[in-house]
């Protein structure tokens, strides 16, 4: 009797094991099919948003309203090439053409020194009337007029210098000053170049943001899809629920950030180039071959504007500190006029005169000795800046070919880390689903995923930065 009710409670238990396992299989099989709809629906939202603001309708199933489309957004921003970036900024920034009005205006500086040195003619007029004439010897019956009532004169006066250092000196200078003033443009240039190539790479750098954060949302969501889809089901619980809503939150405020750093960068990329609105990039970006490492440090010091402007500025002082000398020669100026006036008793009606003037300087108080002083402290700062400015190249263009070396190894690196990390979210999803382990697993995976695959964005651009950085330091960007 015993073993016959032992016998029916096993046979019992098998029974209520094999309704659990086929409950167990439709609850998964349930899962499933929710999991599916679930994209469908997603999908079919996904495509009627397009479908209005395309102009299709949209209409229920008894009645023909249209859906009303969704107001236009702003225009896209305007996206441009990076040598087009380039050749914007040059041909309409602010610094650029400051720059060339520079030269300009050092252009006409030298035409105002050298008018110093070349002849000049000037002609001069005047009428004058008085109360009276004057007449002498009053009391004769026909007294002399010395002073007409009216009276006009008129004069061309030709002066030539003939022997004119200062105004020498100062054309030279005034030609140093524009050369000067060239390079200092083309300095520029290159700075305003800089400024656009780096402003360019972080626009990329943030669009690769964005990407990284939309993946990293788009799985979060998955994976809340699913945690909640089990909570519904009775198969989950609401702290695996509440985990991955939180992640999806955090992903989602993320992927906010990352937009609005792509904008903030948009928009200064479009204030260098003088644009009115956003200004996008192509991820296209063509930088030239850096030269060899033993020929570097050469082309930088020829190549490189800001050590050119620094070498004008040396040549310009020591032909300041060369001209002393004009300050203790002398000059001489020629003068000639020829006149015609009022004919009276005492002055002819019309002749000429000439003269020689010559200057020689003897004392004047010691200021040419403090300009020689003044102009020697010059020559020795540009002296000074023009050294320190070459050991700095050759230094920098040390640093940033190690710098490439070192972001190079960087990014591979980073990219092996997000393969990882990319297979162990995977691994650890299927896990999940499996029931080996909880979604903290899942979560923590997910978020190794999305910080390796930022540090790959990151490594690229600190890539594509020393590779800018480096040809900049030799001289060859732009």
């Amino acid at each position: 009797m015993c073993e016959r009710k032992s016998v029916g409670w096993k046979n019992g238990e098998r029974n209520r094991d094999r309704e659990r396992g086929v409950r167990g299989v439709a609850r998964l099989a349930a899962l499933g099919m929710l999991l599916l709809g679930a994209r469908e629906a997603a999908a079919q939202t996904t495509a009627a948003p397009a479908a209005a603001v395309a102009g299709a309708p949209a209409s229920g199933p008894d009645r023909g309203d249209s859906v009303v489309p969704a107001p236009p957004g702003p225009p896209p921003p305007t996206r441009v090439t990076w040598q087009k970036a380039l050749e914007l900024a040059a041909a309409h920034n602010t610094s650029t053409l400051v720059a060339d009005q520079e030269i300009r205006r050092a252009e006409a500086l030298v035409r105002e020194a050298r008018a110093g040195w070349l002849p000049t003619l000037a002609g001069n007029g005047s009428y004058t009337r008085i109360d009276s004439a004057r007449y002498f010897n009053t009391m004769a019956a026909m007294p002399t007029l010395t002073t007409p009532a009216g009276s006009w004169n008129g004069n061309l006066a030709l002066t030539v210098p003939i022997v004119a250092p200062g105004a020498w000196a100062n054309d030279w200078h005034a030609q140093d000053a524009r050369d000067l003033a060239r390079v200092n443009a083309a300095d520029a240039r290159r700075q305003l170049a800089t400024a656009v190539g780096r402003t360019y790479l972080t626009v990329i750098l943030q669009h690769r943001q964005v990407e990284v954060a939309a993946r990293a949302r788009d799985t979060a969501k998955v994976h809340y899809d699913y945690a909640h889809t089990r909570l519904g089901l009775g198969l989950g619980n609401g702290v695996d629920e509440a985990r991955a809503a939180q992640e999806l939150h955090t992903d989602e405020a993320q992927l906010d950030n990352a937009q609005t750093a792509l904008v903030r960068a948009q928009s200064a990329l479009g204030v260098l180039l003088s644009a009115e609105d956003l200004v996008d990039v192509d991820d296209d970006v063509q930088l030239a071959a850096a030269p060899s490492a033993e020929v570097a440090i050469d082309d930088a010091r020829k190549n490189r504007s800001d050590v050119r402007a620094l070498q004008a500025r040396k040549l310009s002082t020591e032909h300041l500190r060369r001209d002393d000398w004009v300050y203790y020669a002398p000059s001489l100026l020629a003068q000639a006029q020829a006149f015609k006036q009022t004919a009276t008793l005492l002055q002819p009606g019309s002749g000429w005169q000439a003269s020689v003037v010559l200057s020689i300087p003897f004392f004047d108080g010691g200021l040419r000795y403090g300009i020689a002083r003044e102009r020697t402290a010059l020559d020795q700062e540009a002296r000074i800046q023009l050294e320190a400015a070459l050991r700095q190249v050759s230094v920098e263009v040390r640093t940033q070919f190690r710098v490439l070396e070192s972001a190079d190894r960087s990014l591979e690196a980073a990219r092996q880390a997000s393969s990882s990390a990319a297979q162990a979210a995977a691994l650890a999803d299927k896990s999940y689903r499996a029931g080996a382990s909880t979604n903290l697993e899942v979560i923590d995976a997910e978020r190794r995923a999305r910080d390796a695959a930022s540090e790959v964005a990151l490594a690229e651009d600190n890539a594509r930065q020393a590779r800018l950085d480096l040809l900049l330091a030799t001289g060859a960007f732009p």
